[in-house]
Protein backbone atom coordinates (compact mmCIF):
# COMPACT_ATOMS: atom_id res chain seq x y z
CA UNK A 1 0.00 0.00 0.00
CA UNK A 2 1.25 3.45 -0.77
CA UNK A 3 0.37 7.07 -0.46
CA UNK A 4 -1.28 6.79 -3.90
CA UNK A 5 -4.30 5.39 -2.03
CA UNK A 6 -4.20 8.01 0.71
CA UNK A 7 -3.50 11.18 -1.28
CA UNK A 8 -6.77 11.30 -3.26
CA UNK A 9 -8.76 11.04 -0.02
CA UNK A 10 -6.62 13.74 1.60
CA UNK A 11 -7.20 15.98 -1.42
CA UNK A 12 -10.94 15.43 -1.13
CA UNK A 13 -10.84 16.21 2.60
CA UNK A 14 -8.80 19.35 1.92
CA UNK A 15 -11.35 20.54 -0.65
CA UNK A 16 -14.21 20.03 1.84
CA UNK A 17 -12.57 22.01 4.66
CA UNK A 18 -13.65 25.61 5.00
CA UNK A 19 -10.93 28.21 5.70
CA UNK A 20 -12.31 28.52 9.24
CA UNK A 21 -12.06 24.75 9.80
CA UNK A 22 -8.49 24.73 8.49
CA UNK A 23 -7.63 27.46 11.00
CA UNK A 24 -9.22 25.39 13.77
CA UNK A 25 -7.12 22.35 12.83
CA UNK A 26 -3.96 24.48 12.70
CA UNK A 27 -4.80 25.78 16.17
CA UNK A 28 -4.97 22.20 17.44
CA UNK A 29 -1.56 21.35 15.91
CA UNK A 30 0.47 23.09 18.63
CA UNK A 31 3.59 20.98 18.08
CA UNK A 32 4.03 22.44 14.59
CA UNK A 33 5.92 25.70 14.88
CA UNK A 34 4.08 29.01 14.55
CA UNK A 35 6.16 30.13 11.54
CA UNK A 36 5.43 26.89 9.71
CA UNK A 37 1.72 27.09 10.54
CA UNK A 38 1.58 30.63 9.12
CA UNK A 39 2.75 29.31 5.74
CA UNK A 40 -0.03 26.71 5.61
CA UNK A 41 -3.04 27.97 3.70
CA UNK A 42 -4.53 24.71 2.39
CA UNK A 43 -5.37 21.32 3.82
CA UNK A 44 -2.95 19.64 1.43
CA UNK A 45 -0.04 21.70 2.78
CA UNK A 46 -1.02 20.79 6.33
CA UNK A 47 -1.29 17.10 5.44
CA UNK A 48 2.16 17.22 3.83
CA UNK A 49 3.64 18.64 7.06
CA UNK A 50 1.86 15.96 9.12
CA UNK A 51 3.30 13.26 6.82
CA UNK A 52 6.82 14.71 7.14
CA UNK A 53 6.50 14.65 10.91
CA UNK A 54 5.34 11.02 10.95
CA UNK A 55 1.84 11.90 12.16
CA UNK A 56 0.05 10.84 8.98
CA UNK A 57 0.43 7.78 6.77
CA UNK A 58 -1.83 5.11 5.32
CA UNK A 59 -1.43 3.00 8.47
CA UNK A 60 -1.37 6.00 10.80
CA UNK A 61 -4.50 8.14 10.46
CA UNK A 62 -5.55 8.38 14.12
CA UNK A 63 -4.08 11.86 14.67
CA UNK A 64 -5.86 13.39 11.67
CA UNK A 65 -9.12 11.58 12.53
CA UNK A 66 -8.92 13.06 16.03
CA UNK A 67 -8.36 16.56 14.62
CA UNK A 68 -11.31 16.21 12.24
CA UNK A 69 -13.54 14.94 15.04
CA UNK A 70 -12.55 17.86 17.28
CA UNK A 71 -13.66 20.36 14.65
CA UNK A 72 -16.92 18.43 14.28
CA UNK A 73 -16.19 16.97 10.86
CA UNK A 74 -16.93 13.35 11.73
CA UNK A 75 -17.99 12.83 8.12
CA UNK A 76 -14.43 13.50 6.93
CA UNK A 77 -12.98 11.35 9.70
CA UNK A 78 -15.29 8.50 8.65
CA UNK A 79 -14.20 8.95 5.02
CA UNK A 80 -10.56 8.50 6.08
CA UNK A 81 -11.39 5.46 8.21
CA UNK A 82 -13.32 3.96 5.29
CA UNK A 83 -10.20 4.19 3.11
CA UNK A 84 -8.21 2.24 5.70
CA UNK A 85 -10.88 -0.46 5.94
CA UNK A 86 -10.92 -0.73 2.14
CA UNK A 87 -7.12 -0.76 1.88
CA UNK A 88 -6.87 -3.36 4.65
CA UNK A 89 -9.29 -5.68 2.89
CA UNK A 90 -7.21 -5.60 -0.32
CA UNK A 91 -3.88 -6.14 1.42
CA UNK A 92 -2.10 -9.32 0.35
CA UNK A 93 -0.71 -9.96 3.81
CA UNK A 94 -2.60 -9.57 7.07
CA UNK A 95 -1.27 -6.63 9.10
CA UNK A 96 -0.92 -8.81 12.22
CA UNK A 97 1.53 -11.08 10.38
CA UNK A 98 3.66 -8.16 9.23
CA UNK A 99 3.53 -6.61 12.69
CA UNK A 100 4.75 -9.87 14.21
CA UNK A 101 7.61 -10.02 11.69
CA UNK A 102 8.54 -6.43 12.45
CA UNK A 103 8.53 -7.12 16.20
CA UNK A 104 10.84 -10.12 15.73
CA UNK A 105 13.15 -8.08 13.49
CA UNK A 106 13.20 -5.26 16.05
CA UNK A 107 14.13 -7.63 18.85
CA UNK A 108 17.01 -9.21 16.89
CA UNK A 109 18.32 -5.89 15.58
CA UNK A 110 18.21 -4.28 19.04
CA UNK A 111 20.23 -7.19 20.46
CA UNK A 112 22.87 -7.03 17.71
CA UNK A 113 23.08 -3.51 16.27
CA UNK A 114 25.24 -1.83 18.89
CA UNK A 115 27.02 1.40 17.99
CA UNK A 116 26.02 1.19 14.30
CA UNK A 117 22.49 2.39 15.00
CA UNK A 118 23.04 5.86 13.45
CA UNK A 119 24.30 4.33 10.23
CA UNK A 120 21.16 2.20 9.99
CA UNK A 121 18.95 5.17 10.89
CA UNK A 122 20.40 7.23 8.05
CA UNK A 123 19.96 4.34 5.62
CA UNK A 124 16.30 4.10 6.70
CA UNK A 125 15.87 7.79 5.87
CA UNK A 126 15.64 9.32 9.34
CA UNK A 127 17.02 12.83 9.69
CA UNK A 128 20.08 13.69 11.75
CA UNK A 129 17.84 15.84 13.97
CA UNK A 130 15.64 12.81 14.71
CA UNK A 131 18.70 10.62 15.36
CA UNK A 132 20.11 13.21 17.76
CA UNK A 133 16.78 13.36 19.58
CA UNK A 134 16.79 9.57 19.98
CA UNK A 135 20.40 9.67 21.18
CA UNK A 136 19.60 12.23 23.88
CA UNK A 137 16.73 10.13 25.21
CA UNK A 138 18.93 7.03 25.54
CA UNK A 139 22.55 8.19 25.87
CA UNK A 140 23.89 4.93 27.34
CA UNK A 141 21.38 2.26 26.34
CA UNK A 142 22.15 1.03 22.82
CA UNK A 143 19.36 -1.56 22.75
CA UNK A 144 16.72 1.01 23.75
CA UNK A 145 18.16 3.41 21.19
CA UNK A 146 17.82 0.78 18.46
CA UNK A 147 14.24 -0.06 19.49
CA UNK A 148 13.23 3.60 19.41
CA UNK A 149 14.98 4.09 16.07
CA UNK A 150 13.05 1.20 14.52
CA UNK A 151 9.75 2.31 16.05
CA UNK A 152 10.29 5.82 14.71
CA UNK A 153 10.94 4.40 11.25
CA UNK A 154 7.79 2.29 11.51
CA UNK A 155 5.73 5.36 12.49
CA UNK A 156 7.20 7.26 9.57
CA UNK A 157 6.46 4.49 7.04
CA UNK A 158 3.08 3.51 8.48
CA UNK A 159 1.53 0.53 6.71
CA UNK A 160 4.42 0.40 4.26
CA UNK A 161 6.94 -0.64 6.96
CA UNK A 162 8.19 -4.16 6.27
CA UNK A 163 10.74 -6.38 7.99
CA UNK A 164 12.22 -7.10 4.55
CA UNK A 165 13.06 -3.39 4.20
CA UNK A 166 14.99 -3.56 7.46
CA UNK A 167 16.97 -6.55 6.19
CA UNK A 168 17.83 -4.68 2.97
CA UNK A 169 18.93 -1.63 4.97
CA UNK A 170 21.11 -3.79 7.23
CA UNK A 171 22.79 -5.33 4.18
CA UNK A 172 23.30 -1.89 2.63
CA UNK A 173 25.10 -0.89 5.84
CA UNK A 174 27.33 -4.00 5.61
CA UNK A 175 25.65 -5.42 8.73
CA UNK A 176 25.19 -8.80 7.08
CA UNK A 177 25.51 -10.90 10.23
CA UNK A 178 22.64 -9.03 11.86
CA UNK A 179 20.60 -9.32 8.64
CA UNK A 180 21.27 -13.07 8.60
CA UNK A 181 20.14 -13.38 12.22
CA UNK A 182 16.90 -11.52 11.44
CA UNK A 183 16.21 -13.77 8.43
CA UNK A 184 16.95 -16.87 10.51
CA UNK A 185 14.57 -15.80 13.32
CA UNK A 186 11.83 -14.96 10.81
CA UNK A 187 12.20 -18.35 9.13
CA UNK A 188 12.36 -20.32 12.37
CA UNK A 189 9.00 -20.73 14.15
CA UNK A 190 9.19 -20.01 17.86
CA UNK A 191 8.22 -22.93 20.12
Amino acid sequence: MSSSLLNPVLLEISNELTPEQLEQIKFLCEDIGKKELEKIDTGTKLFRVLKERGKLALGNIEYLCKLLTEIRRDDLSDKLKGLIRKAGSTSAEPPDTEKAKFNIATEVIAENLGRHWRKLGRKLGLTDVKLESISKRHPTELEETAVELLNEWRRKRGAEARAEDLIKALRACQLNLTADKVEYRLATPKN
